[in-house]
This record gives structure tokens, sequence and C-alpha cells, in this order.
């Protein structure tokens, strides 16, 4: 299947101006550090540094939830110190699904630009 890929993008940069095969190869898969990088740029690149900044913070305060579930000896205060554990956990957890998720997002655009390149080359070909 891979060298099945290899071809097809052999052949694809083949068909494509110097300009087009440049653009072309800027958009290939990217590693998990650059799909992490990647999340941070653009409009809502912001947004994601607020949230790790708030998962963070999140972080500290499960630690500290944790610290006093173990200390507490009371059956009240067990519950009240093992829901904020849980409830640090959920919140966490949901920030990094809208990372992971616009990850994928930033993904699927690539390729949209991938097709849209080779339609692009296709229809300049059948003009000619």
């Amino acid at each position: 299947m891979k060298n099945n890929k290899e071809e097809i993008d052999n052949l694809i940069r083949e068909a494509l101006s110097t300009e087009e095969a440049k653009f072309y190869d800027e958009l290939e898969e990217q590693n998990f550090l650059n799909k992490i990088g990647g999340v941070f740029k653009g409009k809502t690149g912001w947004l994601v540094l607020v949230m790790n900044i708030v998962s963070l913070i999140v972080f500290g305060l499960l630690i500290y939830c944790g610290v006093q579930f173990f200390n507490t000896e009371l059956t009240n205060e067990l519950i009240k110190w093992g829901l904020g554990v849980m409830v640090c956990i959920l919140f966490m957890s949901m920030i990094k699904l809208y990372v992971w998720m616009q990850m994928d997002k930033n993904d699927i655009l690539r390729e949209l630009k991938r097709v849209e390149l080779q339609v692009a080359s296709l229809i300049g070909k059948l003009d000619k």
C-alpha cells in the first residue's frame, strides 16, 4: 500500500509545475509534534494557549484535591475531595479532546487542499 501511495505522489509531482509541486510537498503528512504546533497557529491559537494554561491550573487543583483526599478521615470529606478529583480529571480530558479534534481538523483541511490542488492541476491540463 505504501508503494502505491508513493507512486501516486510521484505521478502527481510530475504533473505539477515546480511552484505547485513545492506547495504540494508542504502539504505532506506531519509528525505528532508538528501537528501540536499547528494547533497553536491560526485564528484559534490563542484559545488553545489559554486552555492549556487553564489545564495546568486544573492539574494543580487535582493534585491539591488528591492530597486532601488522602489526608482526611471523614466520609463526607472523602466524598467531596474525591468528587473534586473526578471533576478535575473530566475537565482536563475535555480540554485534551478539544485539542485532538483541532489536530484532526487541520489534517482534514490539509488533505482537502491537496485534493483542490490536484483538481486545479487537472483542470489546467484539460484547458490546454
